[in-house]
């Protein structure tokens, strides 16, 4: 076992790409900072930030009101 190559590299890219980009953008569109998506990468604090995500209100939408 040694060092990663560079599929493996290609492969951590297109994840940040593919998933984690588009996440960070909806988090900042709900009012959110960005980085709250990284909470994303944690197993199981993924499935609690996700439902804690779905339930409260947005500071978009408290704003609105």
């Amino acid at each position: 076992m040694g060092s990663f190559s560079i599929w493996h590299w290609l492969i951590v890219l297109m994840y940040i790409v593919v998933i984690q980009w588009p996440l960070w953008r909806i988090a900042k569109k709900a009012g959110y900072p960005g980085a709250l998506s990284l909470l994303l990468l944690i197993p199981l604090v993924n499935f609690v930030a996700i439902w804690a995500f779905a339930i409260v209100k947005w500071p978009v939408e408290k704003r609105a009101d």
